[in-house]
C-alpha cells in the first residue's frame, strides 16, 4: 500500500507518547497530559513512501516528526479523536514538511531546508550568567545540503536568529531544529 504523495509510518515503539522515563528499572510516567507536545513521541518508521517520491528516504527508515502527528485531541464534546495525519490502526500520513531528519539511530541526514543545533554550554565569565546555555549560540549537527554548499559542515559554531529554536531531543540529545535561512554567522 502506498500514498501518492505523503508517506506511510508508525509510531516507534508503537508509542504515539513517550511520556515514560526509566529509572532503576522502572518505567515512570513524567506526563499525562495529552496536550504537552514535549512529550509526544516524535519518531516514525518508514512503511513506505510516496509513488511520486523519488528521494532517499527509504521504507524502514526513521524519520524525525511533528510534534502533532501522533498526537490525540478532544473534541468539542470531550471525545478523543486522532489528528488529520491518522490513517488506521497505527499508520499515519506523513506530508514532506511535517518530517525534519531521515535515517537511522546516529546516521542522520536533514531533510530539506531544516537543520539541527546543539546548543553550547554557557562559557566561563567573570559576570554570572543565571542561564545553562550560551544565547543564540550552537553547534551543527545536522546541517542541511544548502548549508553544507555554504561550507558550514557538522561541528561548526554557529549563531541563528532570535525565537527560530525549536526543541528536540535526538539520541538522547538536546537539539534545535532551525531554517537553514535562520542562521546567522558561522565560524
Amino acid at each position: 500500500m502506498r500514498s501518492l504523495n505523503q508517506f506511510i509510518v508508525r509510531p516507534r515503539n508503537n508509542k504515539r507518547y513517550s511520556n515514560t522515563k526509566e529509572i532503576a528499572g522502572i518505567d515512570f510516567i513524567v506526563s499525562t497530559s495529552e496536550e504537552d507536545h514535549t512529550h509526544s513521541n516524535r519518531y516514525a518508521e518508514v512503511v513506505s513512501t510516496p509513488i511520486l517520491y523519488n528521494g532517499a528516504v527509504q521504507k524502514g527508515d526513521a524519520l524525525v516528526v511533528h510534534h502533532n502527528v501522533f498526537k490525540f485531541y478532544n473534541d468539542m464534546k470531550g471525545r478523543r479523536k486522532s489528528g488529520k495525519s491518522y490513517f488506521m490502526n497505527d499508520l499515519f500520513l506523513v506530508d514532506m514538511d511535517q518530517f525534519y531528519l531521515y535515517g537511522k539511530k546516529g546516521d542522520w541526514k536533514a531533510h530539506d531546508r531544516f537543520c539541527f543545533v546543539e546548543p553550547l554550554p554557557v562559557e566561563d565569565s567573570y559576570i554570572y550568567k543565571p542561564i545553562s546555555n550560551e544565547p543564540l549560540m550552537g553547534t551543527m549537527v545536522y546541517p542541511s545540503d544548502y548549508l553544507l554548499s555554504e561550507g558550514i559542515t557538522k561541528g561548526t559554531i554557529v549563531s541563528y536568529k532570535p525565537e527560530s529554536e525549536y526543541e528536540f531531543e535526538i539520541d538522547g540529545k538536546t537539539m534545535y531544529r532551525i531554517y537553514d535561512h535562520q542562521i546567522t554567522l558561522a565560524e
